[in-house]
């Protein structure tokens, strides 16, 4: 156990950026080293980031990509490393498409297909943040709420993030730490705690790390259950992202989500990452499992009873 901890303090003073650039092997293949642990299976955004940066590593720098498609196939383990396989599946003046497999031993436990695109000009349009743009309002909020009774310093999750490499402000605490019910929407600030000054390849990848941050809490909000309790077996099951712009994770990113959909013990959960200054830079899309079990299992087989007769 003492040896487990250390190499966890080890993994969270490596920069994230460090964590996420995988290295070439003698195989042709890339290899991504273990990162912070969320678990002991390996964090589903670790993995959306390593993979595409080993596209990107392959890919033209005049190219950046501009969408990602995955699965999650398999669980790993996160105290081992991932092999990424790439593979070049077409490429012309403009766009090119990469496959990208991760494997763990003998065992395919991840699958992406990701675009690249040469920018160019084009129209524009873009929906704009249904909240204020104002980090620091929230950071004065969230301190407010803890000062009014609010746990959201003691409560685990919010331990859990504080030893995170991604910071996190949400603008409405009781969603992200409360146990009662919400409605499915939700919205909280993100950076990198350690500023990178990293590439645009490179500040693609962190974000797609961050995307995976709290993102299937939203299918779980209206239910009062949270991803890790007793009562559900809740697994990202697949992921996409939309780059529109290069993201700058050294600075404040507010990603806006919801969830429209939840049924047949899966969930829906959409969002979109806006920049301080009001551009929408990144959407991401998550089905997610959340299979009911124990106590719940046994409400929601109360709920689907149908009602008595009346009385005569």
């Amino acid at each position: 156990m003492e040896h487990r901890v250390r190499i966890d303090e080890e993994l969270n003073e490596q920069p994230l950026e460090v964590i996420l650039r995988p290295t070439a092997d003698e195989k042709g293949a890339w290899t991504g080293a273990p990162g912070p642990r969320m678990g002991p299976r390996l964090f589903g955004g670790q993995a959306v980031a390593q993979a595409l940066m080993a596209a990107s590593l392959e890919e033209d720098a005049e190219r950046l990509a501009h969408s990602l498609h995955c699965y999650f196939l398999k669980p790993g383990m996160a105290e081992e490393p991932v092999e990424y396989r790439v593979t070049h599946l077409t490429a012309g003046r403009s766009f090119a498409a990469r496959r990208v497999e991760a494997w763990q031993g003998q065992l395919c436990i991840f699958s992406m297909i990701t675009s690249f695109h040469r920018p160019e000009p084009g129209f524009r349009h873009a929906d704009e943040s249904p909240y204020p743009l104002d980090v620091e309002g929230a950071r004065a909020a969230l301190d407010e709420w803890r000062e009014r009774g609010g746990d959201g310093g003691e409560h685990p999750l919010a331990q859990r993030l504080q030893r995170r490499p991604i910071e996190i402000v949400p603008l409405d605490p009781s969603a992200i730490f409360g146990g009662a019910g919400h409605e499915p929407r939700a919205a909280w600030w993100m950076r990198l705690r350690r500023p990178a000054r990293a590439d645009p390849a490179m500040q693609r990848a962190l974000l797609s790390y961050a995307s995976d941050m709290l993102f299937m809490r939203n299918a779980m909000l209206p239910h009062a259950i949270q991803p890790g309790s007793h009562e559900v077996q809740a697994t990202s099951l697949d992921h996409a992202l939309w780059f529109h712009e290069t993201p700058d994770f050294d600075r404040w990113h507010l990603f806006v989500s919801d969830s429209p959909w939840a049924g047949s013990a899966r969930g829906l959960s959409r969002g979109h990452f806006f920049a301080e200054d009001g551009r929408m830079i990144a959407t991401a899309q998550q089905e997610n499992l959340m299979r009911p079990q124990g106590e719940a299992l046994e409400r929601l087989a109360a709920q689907d009873q149908p009602a008595p007769p009346s009385p005569a």
